[in-house]
């Protein structure tokens, strides 16, 4: 049988064996490459994983030169239309549309996607983590076209969507008590409004407890502050009480740029880090992204205090930037995990990204592939506190991408992982397994007309960049902000 004969949406009845040439299982505590070897999966579960699996089974799919492996868990997975696209060949955020102007500000922020395409959002997005290998995700979303914040009922939306297309996610609407204007080009100033804050952290809260274990518990609960930057000392403590008293992760973006840095400095007079850990505010349940604006200092503590860093080397690298260093963060003792925050959201060749970045940082401590490899699998399956997912073992959830090897262009292989980082990207993603359920095959997500989706997505990014030049200082032209590549044809 072939994965053709599988229905796409649905588990399988009975037990499922995935026979391939190459395996990443998981044996005493680290992944191991099985060569020539079965998984075999029933109902939500791995049951088995081995050589030729010598019991019966119900149908046994023949793979042929396929890796099979783990789902990838992305700690930082973009939930929108992607807007940091608009960042990487264009002007500083404060001319470009990405920090409010007081202009903006004093006529009255609004929502500039209806509640409809919000929703519509997530579900576009949710398919593209399936399309590239991802299983498990932590939805992010931009705020600066917000009115303020996300809402509870797009999350809700957010909720159906992973339920209908078959992803695991982690939700909760961000909230924050304050926001970036620019008052004139280049000078930016916070403006904050806790109470509002405060009801949005409240109102995210309710929604965590009300969204645990749905659809057959693909769907938990997060909490996520938007910005260190933007956010009150009372809101963070609030948001870290009620992690703890209900087990939820937080994530919580510092570190990561010049303009937080500065903020923080200002209103702090030291780092975000430093700040968070002078009133006790890092713990195990952190996950941090991005981490490229740590001082020593800085990674000491997230050491100390077991935060994780969610790496997402892509985004940065595209800027001239890069976390100092993977390997250095992993001698201190510090959980790693990825993510893929742009489009399109590759974890593969966020992987790929890391790995050259990572040595080229550290030139004179190797940075190996297995490495980044875990990261992205067990990293974050770890900082979630889920030894179910990330792995492949008896036991373990039934999370499981499939990558096509079988391209002459990637002969000769010396080893499959390897040879997926180095010479592909998530476009070789075959199929997706997500809690036993086939959730992806050969670029069909059960749920969703992705071609159709697409041209819905890019009417909605056309329609927001339309509206930047009115939220943007001085109130440029959408082609000065964003001129093309080379300039336009004219004909004679």
């Amino acid at each position: 049988m072939t994965l053709s004969n599988l229905v796409l949406g649905r588990r399988p009845e009975g037990r499922t064996a995935l026979s391939a040439r190459w395996i990443v299982a998981h044996e005493n505590g680290r992944h191991r490459l099985l060569t020539d070897g079965e998984i075999v999966i029933e109902g939500q579960e791995v049951v088995y994983v081995g050589p030729r699996f010598p019991g019966e089974v119900a149908r046994r799919i023949e793979l042929g030169d396929m890796l099979v492996s783990p789902g990838f868990v992305d700690l930082d997975a973009l939930s929108d239309i992607d807007t940091t696209v608009l960042t990487i060949d264009y002007g500083p955020g404060w001319a470009t549309g990405r920090v409010w102007p007081r202009s903006y500000v004093e006529r009255g922020p609004y929502e500039m996607y209806t509640p409809e395409q919000l929703v519509f959002q997530k579900r576009f997005a949710f398919a593209q983590l399936l399309l590239s290998g991802v299983t498990s995700a932590l939805p992010i979303a931009s705020l600066f076209y917000r009115e303020w914040a996300e809402t509870v009922a797009e999350f809700e939306g957010a909720a159906d969507a992973a339920g209908d297309l078959g992803l695991r996610v982690w939700l909760g609407p961000a909230y924050r008590s304050g926001g970036m204007v620019c008052e004139a080009p280049g000078v930016l100033e916070p403006v904050f409004d806790e109470a509002r804050g405060l009801k949005g952290l409240e109102d995210a809260i309710a929604f965590a407890g009300r969204v645990a274990g749905r659809h057959e518990g693909l769907v938990q609960g997060m909490l996520a502050p938007d910005r260190v930057e933007t956010s009150t000392l009372a809101l963070l403590q609030r948001t870290m009480a009620a992690s703890a008293e209900m087990d939820l992760p937080v994530r919580l973006h510092m570190a990561q740029g010049k303009m937080e840095r500065q903020t923080v400095a200002r209103l702090h007079g030291t780092t975000a880090p430093q700040w968070m850990a002078r009133h006790g505010l890092l713990n195990e349940r952190l996950i941090a992204p991005h981490a490229v604006q740590a001082e020593p200092e800085d990674l000491d503590l997230y050491a100390k205090h077991g935060v994780t860093i969610a790496h997402c080397p892509l985004v940065y690298a595209r800027g001239g930037e890069y976390l100092n260093s993977f390997r250095r963060c992993r001698d201190l003792g510090i959980r790693i995990g990825m993510g893929t925050d742009t489009t399109p959201p590759d974890m593969v060749l966020n992987m790929a990204v890391a790995l050259m970045t990572g040595r080229i940082a550290a030139s004179e401590a190797g940075l190996s592939t297995a490495e980044v490899f875990d990261a992205a699998t067990l990293g974050g399956a770890d900082a979630l506190g889920r030894p179910d997912i990330g792995r492949l073992q008896p036991g373990s959830k039934a999370d499981i991408a499939i990558f096509d090897l079988s391209d002459p262009r990637f002969a000769p292989t010396v080893d499959p992982v390897q040879t997926l980082i180095f010479g592909a990207t998530g476009r070789v993603t075959r199929a997706i397994f997500v809690d036993g359920r086939l959730s992806m095959r050969d670029g069909e997500v059960a749920g969703i007309d992705i071609k159709a989706a697409r041209r819905q997505a890019q009417a909605q990014f056309d329609g927001l960049v339309a509206k930047y030049p009115e939220r943007s200082w001085g109130h440029p032209s959408v082609e000065t902000m964003f001129p093309p590549t080379y300039p336009r044809w004219k004909a004679d």
